[in-house]
């Protein structure tokens, strides 16, 4: 990862980014805030993994939001492609060599609260990984007891929600819960998340936020919501 890592930061010229951001489902449009922005072609990483070139993020992306420096991946693999939690390991690593200290995760998730309808945003403060595994699996030192109390840092929460009323823009918060997917919850699962405590389900995010803790990284995190999950087929227009 080192050799990535150096390959990369060569086309810094001179930025050091402290916050990684990831895109979901969706939110892809925001790469057109990103001032002097500098294109990495994903490649780069496919000397680095086994997985093939379609399995990584659509994209790489250094330059300024707001005057702060950042990277950004627009968009990300999802266990469901492969089975393999650990798919964001990767990018994730190479964003801590880069001096990255802060990652801010995305996604679209479907809402079970009839508070919280399509189209409002939901900080994450506490998820449930229904899945049944994590991408720590075979690591290969006690590193990989990694505690999850605080798994979404306080105090980014808390300069998130002071930026949401800077902005008015009205944030919710609740648990967001990861299915695996691909297939979208039958009803008697969305009845058991209510029952467990979850507010949004969706296919991601879960598992980057093991390795972003893993790695040491700050997180904050937070669901677009595209729609309810009332517990009927209805479906969401993208898994994120």
């Amino acid at each position: 990862m080192t050799a990535a890592a150096d390959m990369l930061k060569a086309r810094l010229a001179g930025l050091s980014p402290r916050y990684g951001i990831v895109l979901g489902s969706g939110l892809g449009s925001l790469v057109e805030a990103v001032a002097d922005p500098v294109r990495s072609p994903i490649r780069i990483f496919r000397a680095f993994r086994s997985a093939p070139y379609r399995d990584m993020p659509a994209s790489w992306l250094q330059g300024k939001i707001g005057g702060v420096p950042v990277i950004v991946l627009s968009g990300r693999v999802h266990f469901y492609e492969r089975g393999d939690a650990n798919a964001m390991r990767t990018p994730i690593e190479t964003l801590k060599a880069l001096g990255v200290e802060t990652l801010i995760l995305t996604n679209s998730a479907g809402s079970l609260r009839e508070d919280l309808p399509p189209g409002s945003v939901m900080q994450i403060t506490d998820h449930i990984n229904f899945s049944g595994t994590s991408p720590l699996i075979g690591v290969d030192s006690d590193d990989r007891f990694v505690g999850l109390t605080s798994a979404y840092d306080p105090a980014l929460a808390e300069r998130m929600r002071a930026a949401a009323i800077k902005l008015d823009i009205p944030l919710g918060s609740g648990v967001y819960m990861w299915f695996s997917g691909p297939n979208f919850e039958t009803p008697a699962e969305i009845r058991m998340a209510r029952i467990l405590g979850a507010d949004a389900v969706g296919m991601s995010t879960v598992p980057e936020v093991i390795l972003a803790r893993f790695f040491g990284l700050k997180v904050a995190a937070a669901s677009v919501i595209t729609n309810f999950r009332r517990g009927h087929d209805r479906r969401r227009t993208q898994p994120s």
